[in-house]
Parts: C-alpha cells; sequence; structure tokens
C-alpha cells in the first residue's frame, strides 16, 4: 500500500502511544473497571489556522451560523500546545466520563504540525479516540489523502468556470442541499481565480465533488478520506469566503464537520422591497448628467426622489397586472414600500382617477405592504440647499433645525391609517422611512434625528428599514431595532435600460472617456475600461453583475432585504432581468429540500436581533452544548433563543414527552429554540448516534 503511514512507522508508532496515553489519562476510572462510559463531546469547532484563505473561509462560514468555534493562531509562538490536555479530559471525575473539547477539528491541510511532530501525534490519537472528523482545508492531490497524483489521470491548473458535479454520495450525504452543478467563478478572464488538484480517487476515498479526469473517469475535488481509524474531508481546490463556489458548498462542509449536530442555523434568504409605490420617481437627464429635483441638479429642490422634474417615472395599471402574474410565475413575493399620500397627490393632479393604485389595491392579498410614510419628506435635520451639499440649517443660537417628533409621528399615522382604509393588510411594527431619513446621513447629519424614536414609539414601530451601505450592522433607535437593507444597482431614477446605462457610465467610467471620474477618486470603485454600450451595456453587463451579487447575498446566511424602486417595475421593468437570472441560478444548483427563504421586514429583524444575543452570549462564554450518545444538551442565559442543527428524525425533550425539533430545511432539522416551562437546558435525542 503506498501511502504516508507506511512509509512513516516512527510517525505511527508515536501516534498509537499518545492514543493510550489519553485514553488512560481521560478514562481513569473506565480503565480500572473495564467499563466503557460514553464519551461527552463539546459542541465546538477547533480551528487551526495558518492565515490562510481556506482556513478563513470556514471560519467565517462557523461564525455567521453562530456554530462556537476555538480559532488557534499556528503563526502566534505563543499559542496552546496542542497536546491531549488541551483537547481531552474527564467531565465528571465520578464516573470517569470522558470528554472531547471539540467536535470537529480544521486544519490547514493534513499534516499542518509536520508528520513526526508531537502536536500531529496527539490530534491523530483524539481523532482515532473520539471520532472526531478532520476537514483538510486546502491540499493537493496525493496518496497520502486518498488521491492519485493528478498527473496519474487527474488535473492541476485554473478551474474558472469549471462545471463540478456532486456525486450520488455526495448528494446522499453532507451535499444534500445540491443538486445541480457547481460553476466555478469566472468574473474575469484576465486573471485566474481558482485553482485545483483534482485526482483520481484510491481505496478509501469517497468523492463528493468531482470534474472528468483526463483518461474519462472522475477525478475529485472534495470527498471523504476514511483511513487509520479516521476521517479527513480532503479539498484540493484554493477559495476564499467570498467566491460563490465556496458560498454553496460550506453548508456540507460544516455538516460532515459536526457530523450533522451542531449549535446554530442558516438559511438561504431573498427579499425584495420596491421603495416608492404609488409615488413618481424624477427621471435621469442624459444631458446635463444628473437627476432633475436634485440639489446638484441646476433647478433642484431636493426633491427628485419624489418625482420632480419634466416627464417622471411612475407605473402604471400595466405594469401592476405584469407584476402580479410575474409574482405568480415566479413563485416569489415582493414587498410594496408605499406612500398613500403621493398617490393621493398624483391623482389629484390627474383628473381624480389613479388607475394604477385602483389594480393595486385590487390585487392588494398578492403582496406585502411596508409603510414608507405619507408623503416621503426628509424626516432629519431641516436641510439648507444654499449650498453642495446640503447642510442641517440652524437657528441663530447654532442649534441644530429638526424635523419635529409631531410632524414624524403624522407622517407614519397617515400612511398606516390610509392603509387600513384601503384594505391593505400592513403591520404597524415595520417602518422604511424616505432615503432611510431621520436615521444619521453622513457627512451631513452624525446623529439620528433625536425626535425620531419617540414618533416610533408613538406608533408602535419597532422595526425600522436603515441602509446597509452606510450602516450594516443593527442598532437600536429607542427602543426600535433596525433593519438594514441592501441596496441594488438598479438606479430608482431611469425607466428604460439606456437611461440606466448612460448613469452607470456617468458614474463608472473616467474623465478621459466621458465619465465624472468618481470611480477614480473613490477607492471602493473601480472604472470600466470603455463605457458600456447603451443598447447593449444593461443586459450584458449591469444586469447579470446585479444578479451575481444578490445571488451572493443569498447564499450567504444573509436575511437581509434587497431594495429597488417602483421605477424599475415601469417601462422597460428593468428589475425583472436580475430577478429571473438570480431565482433561475438558485433553482438550478440547489435541491428542493433547500427552498429560498422570503422573509418580510419584522422576521429579517427579529433573526438579526436573536443572531446578535447569541453571538454575545458565546463571547461571553455563556453557553455549554454537548452531546453524549444520542443525547444533546444546551445550556445558555436566560432570554437567549439557542440555534441548532440535527438530524431528520430528532426530537425535543418536553416537560412531559417529547416532540419533534424544529422545522426542515437542508435535509436537516433546525430552529431557534429555548427550554420548556420549568426547564433550564434544551435537551434532544437524536434518532441515531452520530458516526465515528
Amino acid at each position: 500500500m503506498d501511502s504516508a503511514g507506511s512509509r512513516m512507522p516512527a510517525a505511527a508508532r508515536t501516534a498509537a502511544l499518545a492514543a493510550a496515553a489519553l485514553l488512560a489519562t481521560v478514562v481513569p476510572s473506565a480503565v480500572a473497571s473495564g467499563a466503557e462510559p460514553v464519551p461527552r463531546i463539546d459542541l465546538t469547532v477547533l480551528v487551526l489556522d495558518d492565515g490562510g484563505s481556506a482556513v478563513e473561509a470556514i471560519t467565517s462560514e462557523l461564525r455567521s451560523t453562530g456554530v462556537p468555534y476555538r480559532r488557534v493562531d499556528l503563526n502566534d509562538s505563543r499559542r496552546p500546545v496542542i497536546d491531549a490536555a488541551f483537547l481531552a479530559d474527564s467531565s465528571d471525575s465520578a464516573t470517569g466520563r470522558p470528554r472531547a473539547k471539540y467536535q470537529g477539528v480544521v486544519l490547514p491541510h493534513e499534516s499542518a504540525f509536520g508528520p513526526d511532530s508531537a502536536e500531529q501525534a496527539a490530534l491523530v490519537a483524539y481523532e482515532k479516540a473520539f471520532g472526531i472528523p478532520q476537514v483538510d482545508a486546502y491540499t493537493w492531490a496525493h496518496p497520502g489523502v486518498g488521491l492519485d497524483h493528478t498527473r496519474d489521470g487527474g488535473y492541476a491548473g485554473p478551474l474558472d468556470g469549471a462545471a463540478a458535479s456532486v456525486t450520488a454520495a455526495g448528494r446522499a450525504g453532507p451535499f444534500r442541499h445540491l443538486d445541480g452543478p457547481v460553476t466555478f467563478e469566472d468574473n474575469d478572464p484576465a486573471i485566474s481565480e481558482s485553482y485545483g488538484y483534482a485526482g483520481r480517487p484510491r481505496e478509501g476515498f469517497t468523492s463528493y465533488l468531482d470534474v472528468p479526469a483526463a483518461d474519462g473517469g472522475r477525478a475529485s475535488l472534495i470527498g471523504e478520506y476514511a483511513h487509520d481509524g479516521r476521517r479527513e474531508l480532503v479539498v484540493t481546490f484554493a477559495y476564499n469566503q467570498y467566491q460563490r463556489q465556496f458560498r454553496v458548498l460550506a453548508r456540507g462542509i460544516v455538516e460532515w464537520l459536526t457530523q450533522g449536530v451542531h449549535l446554530g442555523r442558516s438559511r438561504n434568504y431573498l427579499s425584495v422591497h420596491v421603495d416608492d409605490v404609488f409615488a413618481p420617481d424624477a427621471r435621469w437627464d442624459t444631458v446635463r448628467n444628473c437627476t432633475p429635483g436634485d440639489f446638484d441638479c441646476a433647478g433642484g429642490d431636493g426633491e427628485g426622489g419624489n418625482g420632480e422634474g419634466d416627464n417622471p417615472i411612475r407605473m402604471t395599471a400595466a405594469d401592476a397586472r405584469y407584476a402580479a402574474a410575474w409574482q405568480k410565475a415566479a413563485g416569489f413575493t415582493l414587498d410594496m414600500v408605499y406612500n398613500g399620500g403621493q398617490g393621493e397627490q398624483w391623482k389629484t393632479e390627474h383628473g381624480g382617477t389613479d388607475p394604477l393604485a385602483a389594480q393595486l389595491i385590487a390585487d392588494r392579498a398578492q403582496y406585502r405592504w411596508v409603510n414608507h410614510t405619507y408623503t416621503h419628506p426628509f424626516l432629519g435635520c431641516v436641510q439648507d440647499t444654499t449650498t453642495v451639499p446640503w447642510r442641517c440649517a440652524k437657528n441663530a443660537a447654532g442649534t441644530t433645525l429638526w424635523m419635529s417628533r409631531s410632524e414624524i409621528s403624522a407622517q407614519i399615522r397617515n400612511n398606516h391609517n390610509w392603509a387600513v382604509g384601503k384594505g391593505l393588510s400592513v403591520d404597524r411594527t415595520e417602518l422604511v422611512t424616505g432615503e432611510h431619513s431621520g436615521l444619521k446621513t453622513l457627512p451631513q447629519q452624525p446623529t439620528d434625528n433625536p425626535n425620531l424614536a419617540g414618533a416610533l414609539s408613538d406608533n408602535g414601530v419597532t422595526w425600522v428599514a436603515s441602509d446597509n451601505s452606510r450602516e450594516p450592522q443593527q442598532r437600536s433607535v429607542g427602543a426600535a431595532r433596525t433593519v438594514p437593507r441592501h441596496p441594488m444597482n438598479v438606479y430608482y431614477n431611469v425607466g428604460t435600460a439606456a437611461e440606466m446605462t448612460d448613469e452607470y457610465n456617468w458614474i463608472y467610467t473616467s474623465r478621459a472617456d466621458g465619465g465624472s471620474g468618481i470611480c477614480e477618486t473613490d477607492p471602493t470603485s473601480t472604472c470600466l475600461p470603455a463605457p458600456l454600450d447603451p443598447a447593449t451595456g444593461y443586459a450584458s453587463h449591469i444586469a447579470p453583475r446585479e444578479a451575481r451579487t444578490a445571488l451572493s447575498h443569498v447564499v450567504a446566511n444573509d436575511p437581509r432585504p434587497h431594495y429597488v424602486h417602483q421605477s424599475n417595475l415601469a417601462e422597460e421593468r428593468l428589475l425583472y432581468p436580475v430577478l429571473d437570472q438570480v431565482l433561475a441560478d438558485y433553482r438550478a444548483l440547489f435541491a428542493d429540500n433547500t427552498p429560498l427563504v422570503n422573509p418580510r421586514q419584522r422576521d429579517v429583524g427579529t433573526e438579526l436581533n436573536r443572531r446578535t444575543a447569541w453571538d454575545q452570549a458565546l463571547a461571553a462564554g455563556r453557553v455549554t452544548a454537548y452531546r453524549v450518545g444520542t443525547t444533546v444538551t444546551v445550556t445558555a442565559p436566560s432570554g437567549v433563543t439557542v440555534p441548532i442543527t440535527a438530524p431528520e428524525g430528532t426530537r425535543k425533550r418536553l416537560l412531559l414527552g417529547t416532540a419533534a425539533f424544529g422545522t426542515p430545511y437542508a435535509g436537516a432539522r433546525s430552529a431557534w429554540t429555548a427550554p420548556e416551562a420549568l426547564q433550564t437546558s434544551v435537551t434532544l435525542t437524536l434518532p441515531t448516534a452520530p458516526t465515528t
């Protein structure tokens, strides 16, 4: 047998001796009596980090889904020594029950300490003694990891654009959430974005993700290598936490690492808020390169978003009918973020009728509705528009002038009452202010309007939207909490693809190419190599990029809504090609057991709030979780709900009897849960003990 083990008998002997020493140390009572108590496995992952992107990617998945982990920096000379005492001890001196401190181990590669090192031997012994899985985050194809060398019918090189297949074993096992091929990103043909080694499996290796081999067979990129009483998940391609191929595979890596039982949960979320419904939106001027009505456009007054200027963009009744039909065909619900007063004003100015409003109200049950204030005013400081950019107006004493609490409250209340009067089902706890105003707006308004929190409380608002590009973290506004939203790069002030491309060119091309040059001075922006063709640029460049960005949020366990404007459903209906691509790509990739979750604003706020409380409890060391055989026990601070993922068939212990645990998702069951009445811990019973 050609293996690393057969060539290193000294290392093998060292590992065997270490295993015996480990068992003798942690189970003295068992050794003395001949009994073998079932070990306790703590639900924490050990991450041995060399600073590489692969380990960081897996760590980011653990962190974002709420899986507890301990990170050891291998480059830190002061780090703890990985030995038997670090890895295990005895949890109960009376019974001698051994305790494994980590349920899984993430290594940079299969031999991070060197094959003959004492630390490597201790880790091998630990994994054997307790059946602990090990992920080799990134390595190359060779017999030491159960694969032939790439020269023996495999492949080594760039993987950009490659379509890898999830094998039958992968779909039946840890990657059961996937269905279609996993295509590696190829965003820029000028550079290599992914590199890998695909090797043909040897004895003991089960491939989960593979590509065609040179000899007509298949060569593995991810698979399990079972050998010498241990199991390793072998990954042989490079990646980082942002690449789509990692993001879609990350769930399966964690499921394999934790044997399907872990703290934390994740979903694939997509919600889309359509702002300014019933209101008109101003139109981009392709000659002046600005939006009439904006402060920085000649003659502007800052109300461009409310349809100032010539020829504003507003949905028609036909657009409303199309939206309803599209939702039904797509199996997706939009959130209509409405301004009732703007609609009333439009009706008054157009002969007292409004076919758009009549159609949307007739179809009201097909949408979710969110309060956007009655007439969409700026709810922050009083804006002084004598300068560009605007600034907060001050009184003679130098004190900032603010919109009053009563004015803000009236905007919220009147819009809610308008919706109730029209039969719209609206949740008063949800609010999106116009332009997210009232919240701090840098640089001009560095603090919230001090009257905002009181007005929110007056109207029972507990979830107020914010702009994720400005404030990605949830925070408190009085008794309310923010719900960050992702802005989609489909502009509010365009109705046609040509207008969209013109404005995009203005922002993303250099002065030399006729653009604004913003991309030359903004460190977060990159200039286009050449302006896009107005006739084709939206379909060929802008829409695919935005679809890719949105899907990257979906597959990152990010519940934050995306937002666009009613203008994107009007005229050439620019939003639909983006959403059609997102939905098509998602459904081609994921299995039916992993549907998109489409939460409303309050549900997103609740999810983010729970995550914050959970992260704080973990950081404070106030969570205890472990498995003994088929029993999982979790203790957390009172009031903190616990995220848990477990196999199908898991049951939760009640005060009397048990009940099915959680809800099904991605082939497992998961939930935010808490102890039942008169209980101090959450206790689950697994259908079987995880494989060791």
